[in-house]
């Protein structure tokens, strides 16, 4: 249990003094999720960070009109939902999902197709936390979202790339750290 709360980052260990927690999530973090889902969930993010940063640099290369359409109506759609202060998961899941398709390569959809439950699950806790967190938060949401189009309207891979990871980090980071937790 220790190693998995060292390799989330929670908890550090030093040699002849113990173990120190990091970092403590926000209490309200438990209203939403079942700690022994939140291992599995971190674990996800870790296949999830490369993956989806690959497939925004290659949605930045390949997309179509018509796929850059549908990744502009999904960040429409989240616009929407922050202007109503309250992002669903579906609109968050569209999309991650119509950058995947961009790409141009079955294997990206396929794969976040196959682990769909756990990005699922994580998304229903980080956005339960930001609906409920304060309008800063959920306006950065936004923004992060946003720079991910950005880069991928303009066909800058590495931007793409930076964004998307940037923005899944973040996304760890609201959820784990109360620090980070506005």
């Amino acid at each position: 249990a220790l190693n998995r709360l060292r390799a989330d980052g929670l908890v550090q260990a030093r040699q002849g003094s113990g173990t120190y927690v990091m970092r403590r999530p926000a209490d309200r973090l438990r209203n939403f999720a079942n700690p022994a889902d939140m291992a599995g969930f971190l674990r996800c993010l870790e296949v999830r960070i490369p993956l989806e940063a690959a497939a925004a640099a290659l949605a930045a290369e390949r997309r179509s009109t018509a796929q850059l359409s549908r990744i502009r109506q999904a960040h429409d759609n989240l616009r929407k939902d922050v202007e109503t202060g309250h992002i669903t998961t579906g609109n968050d899941l569209a999309f991650h999902a119509a950058i995947a398709d961009a790409t141009g390569n079955e294997f990206f959809p396929g794969v976040l197709q196959y682990i769909h439950a756990s990005i699922t699950g994580f998304m229903d806790v980080s956005l339960n936390l930001t609906r409920t967190g304060s309008r800063a938060r959920i306006q950065q949401v936004l923004n992060e979202h946003t720079n991910i189009l950005e880069a991928i309207e303009q066909q800058e891979p590495d931007a793409a790339d930076v964004a998307m990871r940037f923005h899944l980090g973040q996304s760890r980071r609201r959820t784990l750290d109360r620090n980070r937790d506005p």
